[in-house]
């Protein structure tokens, strides 16, 4: 007795499974095979797309080619107009979330491939590229999920006007984590600061170690890690020492009042032989300041051509035991406090 399922007999059905089969099977021989070739190839190249192009082709679901040889196989079959309906949208679901796929995978490879370039490798690149990828994706499947809710019939007109007004309770309720967010993009395009520079944030000094969506996080020079809200960061008042190109070094030294005129004329010459003979370094000045309690106040200044903390370090211990030795051989003395007591006889405190 013959039957019939969807007004088509077991022959049509049996042509239709053969197609979808028979299109399913080589569709997979196809990509394997097309994968294997280009894969070879780009191995070859010393370009980047070709290899962008092997890893989005790999990454067309199995899933996808399936439901496209079905789709093949229901062509052969007198369906109902509903049916066909049906089965197209499922196809153009398919196809819509397969292109998801392949652009996710194209934006992660490319953004590993840049990062790995001479222009990536520099900490503010991998900062923005970071922040920017994460961008670019969540705005590509968003895309992608509003056009598959419009092909199943969603009016996405009304859904977006009632989320803009769900947005905006959403938005108040969740202004702190917005505001990082938006900071973290101000971070990533203005460029204040980025991975590796050294900074001081208000009172804190550290290495940047990581900039997220929500915190920024430094490695303080006693090893801890401190995580700051990227909001909180930008009102800060930030010192990046990265930038620096020189150091402006000022100190004050002071002699006694027992150091005769003759030798506190002598002195700013004395101190600028002294700097100006040590490497990396212009002098600027040396002069007699002031009269302090317990002592005459120099004030030197210079500069040191390099912003690396440990070269100024060395310098200035290397200036500071030269003005030692030179102090001991010409017979002045450092200043230090002296607090004075005096001790009255019985007369004096009879009178």
């Amino acid at each position: 007795m013959d039957w019939s399922f969807m007004a088509s007999g077991p022959l049509s059905w049996g042509i239709a499974l053969a197609i979808s089969a028979a299109a399913a099977a080589l569709m997979l021989a196809a990509k394997s095979l097309v994968v294997r070739r280009l894969g070879r190839i780009a191995e070859s190249t010393p370009g980047h797309l070709d290899d962008i192009a092997v890893q989005v082709l790999a990454r067309t679901h199995p899933l996808f080619m399936v439901s496209a040889g079905l789709y093949l196989g229901t062509l052969a079959l007198a369906l109902p107009a509903r049916s066909e309906l049906l089965v197209s949208h499922g196809l153009v679901v398919g196809l819509l979330l397969q292109m998801a796929l392949w652009g996710d995978c194209g934006l992660r490879e490319w953004l590993r491939h840049y990062r790995q370039s001479p222009r990536g490798r520099n900490a503010a690149s991998s900062t923005s590229t970071a922040a920017l990828g994460f961008f670019a994706r969540a705005a590509l499947w968003l895309l992608i999920a509003l056009m598959v809710m419009d092909n199943l019939g969603v009016n996405i007109t009304t859904l977006i006007a009632s989320l803009g007004i769900g947005g905006i309770a959403v938005a108040l309720a969740l202004q702190n984590i917005l505001g990082d967010i938006f900071s973290s993009l101000s971070i990533v395009l203005d460029k204040p600061f980025v991975i590796g520079d050294f900074i001081i944030v208000d009172d804190v000094v550290g290495t940047v170690e990581y900039v997220g969506l929500k915190t920024t996080r430094l490695r303080s020079l006693g090893g801890e890690q401190i995580i700051f809200s990227n909001s909180d960061l930008l009102k800060s008042r930030i010192r990046n020492y990265q930038h620096m190109q020189t150091r402006r070094i000022a100190f004050a030294i002071g002699v006694t009042y027992q150091t005769s005129a003759e030798q506190l004329r002598a002195l700013p010459a004395i101190i600028s032989g002294i700097v100006g003979a040590q490497a990396h370094t212009s002098f600027e000045r040396a002069h007699f300041k002031e009269f302090a309690a317990s002592s005459l106040n120099f004030e030197v200044v210079y500069h040191v051509d390099s912003a690396d903390y440990g070269v100024y370090m060395h310098i200035q211990q290397e200036v500071n035991l030269a003005l030692f030795e030179r102090f001991a051989r010409e017979g002045i003395a450092f200043a230090h406090p002296i607090s004075m007591v005096q001790q009255l006889t019985p007369a004096a405190q009879a009178a």
